[in-house]
């Protein structure tokens, strides 16, 4: 054996794996760091009450504040409760679903799919939520299309079918950042102890029986850990109580 061809060999092989392991740790790094709130960003009052109240913030903090308009919308073909309906085949399920295999698992039995997103933290194995996409990315919050599930197959739906409407007086105005709407909750509305998990951006609207047009302003949603979640309105900065669902300044 050539012992000297081998040395080299090993080496190379030695290197070669140190340059892999050191691109995925900066991977990791760079993710982390993405995924990461940046505490120094946040006020020294928002600091010090995460620190009081051991607070955490496990989720990823979007950077965009993009500028949105408010909307409105009406309920349609069943009024706000929706009409359960029997999908025409049932079509195989699983416990998570990522959007896109929902998306294409349903495509064929039900025509629109596309135009809604896949709400995990709202789901159950019994039940798949799913929100209308206003502007084909922004969820619009409350407003449900649920799958229902028996014997691992997803057998029937219930829509709250609505018609979305752009208010012309309604200009697109920026955004509340969401670690500004953030610190409003740490400061003045999480209880101690609390774990932030999933923090996105969508649309809010108050929910009624009625044939009018409802209005939906952009909105920041934060789920913590223990189910309960929390609205920020993303022009006003108000609060919506998870309790009482009454919006608080």
């Amino acid at each position: 054996m050539d012992w000297g061809r081998a040395k080299n060999v090993l080496i190379y092989a030695f290197l070669l794996l140190n340059l892999v392991l050191g691109y995925q740790l900066w991977n990791d790094l760079r993710e982390q760091a993405d995924s990461s709130l940046d505490i120094t960003a946040l006020e020294n009052n928002t600091q010090r009450a995460m620190d009081e109240k051991q607070i955490r913030v496990l989720a990823k903090i979007p950077n965009e504040a993009p500028e949105l308009p408010k909307i409105a919308y009406r309920f349609i073909n069943g009024g706000q409760q929706g009409n359960l309906t029997d999908l025409p085949t049932p079509v195989d399920s699983k416990l998570i679903f990522s959007p896109r295999d929902l998306t294409a698992a349903l495509k064929d039995s039900l025509p629109g799919i596309e135009g809604y997103r896949y709400d995990e933290v709202a789901s159950s194995s019994e039940v798949f939520v799913l929100h209308p996409l206003v502007d084909g990315k922004w969820p619009l919050f409350k407003i449900e299309l649920k799958l229902f599930n028996s014997n691992q197959k997803m057998i029937s739906y219930q829509l709250q079918e609505i018609e979305i409407t752009y208010p012309e007086e309604e200009k697109p105005q920026r955004v509340l950042s969401a670690s500004k709407a953030l610190g409003n909750l740490v400061e003045n509305f999480l209880p101690e102890g609390s774990v932030v998990t999933e923090v996105e951006l969508g649309y809010y609207g108050e929910l009624f029986d009625s044939d009018a047009h409802l209005p939906a302003a952009p909105a920041w949603r934060f789920m913590l850990e223990n189910g309960t979640e929390y609205y920020v309105q993303g022009i006003s900065g108000d609060v919506i109580s998870p309790n009482t669902e009454k919006t608080k300044e």
